[in-house]
């Protein structure tokens, strides 16, 4: 696959690369991610912003310097949950690179990435359950540049909990811009959060989530009259 930057190149890896991606707090959905490569130095990092991280409109993916790659924010008002991505610390008036935004494709929940001024309107497509960490980010060609997986302890075999999972991403795609899509589905998805206190009950874990209904009060304070994006 030829490199695609879109957020920045120097994160286009040439071979596949497995990243770990650790969640910083384990007590907030929504926190911090500390993000590691093979040798175990940080590749990326997004700090914590402590108990109401949840409700955050706005996140920011930092290199281990802590130089801004991108903002991620959420768009208001808008009916269902859209984000938009930002390259580096996101000013006025600047365009969006790209929207992410849920989309029901009938019996299974999907979410459709769109980039901005690409030719020929490239998006991607994400399958599968981020809250159960199992699922692929698809190209238009329907190859899969990214998955993300539950990491399995190297020495015992056991399957870690969920904060801590592997993002592989392909030789050539731009990691930077797949850990954004982590930030955005790690919001997205907290709603489904609440079906599975815990690591404790992991029966039922892969089922769709097409069925859950959005049950967080900044779901029902908007009206049909908003844009509907």
């Amino acid at each position: 696959m030829k490199s695609v930057a879109i957020v920045d190149d120097t994160f286009c890896f040439r071979e596949e690369t497995h990243l770990t991606v650790q969640k910083t707090s384990l007590f907030f959905p929504g926190d911090g991610f500390s993000v590691y490569n093979c040798q175990g130095k940080v590749v990326f990092r997004v700090d914590s912003y402590g108990p109401d991280a949840r409700f955050k409109d706005e996140l920011v993916l930092m290199d281990a310097l802590g130089k801004c790659l991108l903002t991620v924010r959420r768009k208001r008002p808008s009916l269902h949950q859209r984000w938009e991505g930002f390259l580096g610390e996101k000013s006025e008036g600047q365009k969006a690179l790209f929207s992410v935004r849920r989309s029901s494709i009938i019996g299974r929940s999907a979410v459709t990435v769109e980039l901005y001024g690409s030719p020929g309107d490239e998006y991607f497509q994400i399958e599968g359950s981020f809250a159960s960490r199992c699922c692929t980010v698809y190209n238009m060609a329907r190859e899969a540049v990214a998955e993300i997986k539950r990491k399995v302890d190297a020495s015992t075999h056991v399957v870690l909990g969920r904060d801590v999972f592997w993002l592989c991403v392909k030789g050539g795609f731009d990691s930077a811009f797949a850990m954004g899509l982590v930030l955005i589905l790690d919001q997205i998805n907290g709603d489904d959060l609440d079906d599975y206190h815990g690591d404790g009950n992991e029966n039922g874990v892969l089922e769709d989530h097409h069925h859950h209904h959005h049950h967080h009060h900044d779901h029902v304070v908007e009206h049909a009259s908003e844009e509907v994006s």
